[in-house]
Parts: structure tokens; C-alpha cells; sequence
């Protein structure tokens, strides 16, 4: 009898009022406390952190959790709208402000009136722009482009960056007196690579939610692959995890998650000699595991194939590029 495939199972705990950040790893812990400190106060919130941490999400926890949850949230990503355009999009124009404005615009403060605006990538903000900014967060009023009437806001301000913003500062391209407007309650996201406690659920929160979306039903994920993926770097941290999560979902052809680990970088693993192994070690050591388990059959319902999600001929080209000589 074939002896069951290791698989890694995961009971979630109960929703919390912060149900799209998922763990429980001391520094996430620490976020969301403070989080719930500085939510209720009006105070400018500045959130750090790389790429792919989940800024936005931390971002709208404080909008939902403050007292204008029931107002506008509205974003902007300082780094995605051209230059020339940006003003317009934060302040709105008049008709016949520019070549081409052919009718008012409103912009984004004006919109999140009594509310939250979230600036992304905030160390993108040009310079010209910033003393506008300024004068928004000490008075609370702007001119829209094109126009001299005055128009007052009551807007809480939460921006973010993955940049030194400090170095900024030092280097004259962000402005000092801005800086410490902005960065009253500073906030900073650990990185992926720093919560390897939480990446058992926040795997299992990801597969949930793709097999979900494709109608799929996936219940166990091998234990060797939640292994490279919990040792694997991640640089573009959740975001990269949930798109290489998705690309899994769609590759799996059973209930069993099947990822793409050509995918992953080789990892560091400790008490191994010399401390490294490979991703192709990784999958060799599995395929001669799930070829010992099915007793040498490759093909068949009971044979290391069919355990290992694949379709027999797949299972044989592996072999021959992993140098795994097939079963007499």
C-alpha cells in the first residue's frame, strides 16, 4: 500500500478586524498595535517599507479603524502619474487651465474631503509640488490649476515610501520642513523574508483565495515545498509570494499544490553541508522520495506520478534531466 504523501495542513484562527493582514509574527503584531494607537487621531501617518509589504493595506486598516471610515478613502501613487499631470490630479483644473483641459476637473484632496487621501511613493513628489502639499497639510485649503478662489478641506493625510526618505532630505530633493509634517506617527513594515513564522498561513490564505476564484479545490501542500518556500528571499515580498501562489494555483492539476519551483532561487538551509541546496536537489530528493513511496512505479493510480500531480511522461522527462534513472 502506498504510503500517504506528507502534506502541510493549517487551521486559520478568527477573523480579525484586520482581515486582509494576515500573521502573527512579533513585528506585525506591532504594527497593528500601532495602527490602532494612531487610527483614531488625525495625525499624519508616514508608512515605510519595501516594495510589495503591504503599505496600502496598513494604509486603509487606519482609514477603516480612524473616524472617517465612513468617508472617502482615496489613493494616488505619487511614482505612476507623469509630473506635468500630477498637480492636476491632486489639486483639479479648471477648463482652459492647459492645452487640452476641456472641462473642470476635480482633484484628489477635493474628493477625499472630510476623509482619507493615501499618497503613495511619496519621495516621488517633485519638488514644485511640495510646497503646495505643505501649505495643504498647515491650512487646509488649494487652488485648483487655472483658478484663484480657494477651496477648504478637512483631509487626513497617510503617505508611504520604500525610499530613504531621510536621504532625501539630505540630498535637497524632499523638503525638511514637509519631511516632519509628513512623518508625525512613522510606521515600518517588516519585511517577508523577517516573518518566516507567518508564511504557513499567509501560502495557505493565498491558496484559499486563487483556488476559490478558479473553482478549484486544493487541501494539502507537500511539506518539501513549503519548505523552499518558506527559506526562498522573496524581494518583492507578498506581492511576489501571492503572484507566484496564483501561477501555482494554475499549474496544480489535483488537490494537491503543484508550484513552479524552477521559480525560486537556491536557499540556505542550516545543518546541510556547505549550508546551500539547490532547488534541483530540492526536486530530485522529492521525486526519488515519491518513486520510493509508490514501490519504483511511475505510471498507473498508485504510481509516483499520480502522487506527484504530473502526468507520467512529465515525471520521465524530470527524471532524465535530474539524472534519476528509471525503475526496473
Amino acid at each position: 500500500m502506498t504510503a500517504a504523501m506528507p502534506r502541510t495542513v493549517l487551521n486559520f484562527p478568527p477573523a480579525t478586524p484586520e482581515s486582509d493582514i494576515i500573521g502573527a509574527d512579533v513585528g506585525l503584531r506591532q504594527v497593528l498595535d500601532a495602527v490602532r494607537l494612531v487610527a483614531p487621531a488625525d495625525t499624519a501617518v508616514m508608512i515605510h517599507g519595501e516594495t510589495g509589504t503591504g503599505k496600502e493595506v496598513i494604509a486603509r486598516a487606519i482609514h477603516e479603524q480612524s473616524r472617517r471610515s465612513r468617508a472617502p478613502y482615496i489613493k494616488i501613487n505619487c511614482a505612476a502619474i507623469p509630473p506635468a499631470l500630477l498637480e492636476s490630479e491632486l489639486f483639479g483644473h479648471e477648463r482652459g487651465a492647459f492645452t487640452g483641459a476641456w472641462t473642470q476637473t476635480t482633484g484628489r484632496f477635493q474628493m477625499a474631503d472630510q476623509g482619507t487621501l493615501f499618497l503613495d511613493e511619496i519621495g516621488d513628489l517633485p519638488l514644485e509640488l511640495q510646497p503646495k502639499l505643505l501649505r495643504i497639510l498647515q491650512n487646509q485649503e488649494f487652488e485648483r490649476l487655472g483658478s484663484a478662489r480657494t477651496i477648504r478641506v478637512d483631509v487626513r493625510i497617510v503617505t508611504a515610501t520604500n525610499c530613504d526618505l531621510a536621504q532625501l532630505v539630505r540630498e535637497r530633493k524632499f523638503r525638511t520642513d514637509l519631511y516632519y509634517r509628513l512623518n508625525v506617527f512613522p510606521i515600518t513594515l517588516p519585511p517577508l523574508r523577517e516573518r518566516r513564522d507567518d508564511m504557513v498561513q499567509l501560502v495557505w490564505y493565498f491558496v484559499r483565495k486563487f483556488a476559490r476564484r478558479m473553482d478549484k479545490e486544493i487541501d494539502a501542500i507537500p511539506d518539501e515545498v513549503m519548505e523552499l518556500i518558506k527559506c526562498h528571499d522573496w524581494p518583492g515580498n507578498i506581492r511576489e509570494l501571492q503572484n507566484f501562489i496564483e501561477r501555482a494555483v494554475i499549474l496544480s492539476p489535483g488537490t494537491v499544490l503543484r508550484p513552479p519551483l524552477g521559480d525560486l532561487k537556491a536557499c540556505t538551509r542550516a545543518g546541510e553541508p556547505g549550508g546551500v541546496r539547490t532547488l534541483a536537489e530540492a526536486e530530485r530528493d522529492h521525486i526519488i522520495k515519491a518513486l520510493r513511496q509508490a514501490a519504483g512505479v511511475v505510471g498507473g493510480r498508485h504510481g509516483a506520478a499520480a502522487s506527484l500531480g504530473m502526468a507520467r511522461t512529465t515525471l520521465l522527462y524530470r527524471m532524465r534531466k535530474l539524472g534519476i534513472g528509471q525503475p526496473q
